[in-house]
């Protein structure tokens, strides 16, 4: 193994990182949420990744999203990031595909060769579909729902997405889950902390998303943290 895997070696045992090594995992979304899950799975030494992302950083992600930097405002997200998990693992099979995810291709993107799908996108249809079409396709997936509007750390979990509450993103999603005779199975990253309704903020509907909450700097990485938490213990135990 490689010398800087000794300290995951200790913990993970050969083993453990030969499983790891061996895996392909897929991140849909490389905002404050997906970018953070994207470090952790490349640091703990798997050994494929297929990251997809379409956007640019903007001034306003900077107070929450890792490639986000005013020297890196304008680039592609998807290059920032990329950049930065070859620096951590040089040997790493990384597979770009830029492009904002549509809802007709979440059903395509989703494949077999994936042992996990983390879900980090922001936007209702295209998370749905890609949630579908992992449930139906037999491919674990753990999604992200909304980070925006919290502030309490210590209320974010991961649990089946029939078991959340106080969740307006989960709540939407799981009513349009229901009309495709989907009601659990699907593992989530949630806060049942009631959202700051003041915060939210309207948009133009550009890339699917009609509305967004006020973000703090800690509680999309801490989402992200959880993600990456539940794909690693579940290549692990593969």
């Amino acid at each position: 193994m490689a010398e800087w895997t000794e300290r995951a070696e200790l913990l993970f045992k050969k083993e453990g990182l030969e499983k790891l090594k061996n895996a392909h995992v897929l991140i849909v979304g490389l905002g404050g949420v997906g970018s953070f899950a994207a470090e952790f799975v490349a640091r703990a030494g798997v050994g494929k990744m297929t990251i997809v992302d379409g956007d640019v950083v903007d001034i306003t992600n900077i107070n929450r999203q890792l490639p986000a930097l005013h020297s890196t405002v304008g680039k592609p997200k998807i290059e920032v990031v990329a950049q930065r998990l070859l620096d951590i693992n040089p040997e790493l099979q990384l597979i770009k595909i830029q492009e904002f995810l549509s809802p007709e291709r979440a059903f395509e993107i989703v494949t077999p060769e994936y042992q996990m799908v983390l879900d980090c996108i922001d936007s209702v249809t295209p998370k749905l579909n890609l949630m579908i079409a992992a449930k139906r396709k037999k491919v674990k997936i753990v999604s992200s729902m909304g980070a925006g509007g919290k502030m309490e750390a210590a209320k974010v979990k991961v649990a089946d997405i029939s078991k959340t509450k106080n969740c307006f993103f989960s709540k939407a999603l799981k009513k349009r889950l229901r009309e495709v005779k989907i009601d659990k199975g699907i593992k989530v990253v949630y806060s049942s902390e009631i959202q700051d309704k003041s915060s939210l903020k309207t948009t133009d509907g550009k890339n699917y998303k009609k509305s967004f909450y006020g973000t703090n700097s800690y509680m999309p990485g801490l989402f992200g943290l959880y993600a990456a938490e539940t794909a690693i213990r579940y290549l692990l135990n593969k």
